[in-house]
């Protein structure tokens, strides 16, 4: 079942660029740095799940890139968008080759099960 979202056709013409451009540019970039790395994690300062993340592939050799958006009390509008966008509600948000596959317990269980380097190819 696909995700729910508000369709277009129940936003009123004023407003439809409004929705579709708010914080575009975050949403942007991330899906520019999926698209150019094979482990991309998305996080925020201060977030202990996105440091374990971070650790648990630096653990198992595997290179990553690292995108930041603010902390606890800074950019939280922009990292809604990523919120809305993606349909992931916390953060880290990690992508493999490009799709998401969820937050730092779901890296923990990919790594574990050996499914993560399938996915990497190696």
């Amino acid at each position: 079942m696909p995700r729910q979202t508000l369709d277009e056709s129940r936003l009123h013409p004023a407003i439809r660029d409004t929705v579709a451009n708010l914080n575009a540019d975050i949403v942007h970039n991330v899906q520019a740095a999926a698209a150019s790395n094979p482990v991309l994690v998305v996080g925020m300062a201060g977030n202990p799940f996105c440091r374990r993340a971070r650790r648990a592939l630096g653990a198992a050799g595997i290179a990553h890139h690292y995108l930041e958006y603010g902390s606890y009390l800074s950019q939280w509008r922009p990292r809604n968008a990523l919120k809305m966008w993606s349909g992931w509600p916390t953060f880290p948000m990690v992508f493999v080759k490009g799709n998401l596959i969820g937050g730092a317990s779901d890296l923990d269980k990919l790594l574990r099960s050996g499914e993560l380097k399938r996915l990497l190819g190696e």
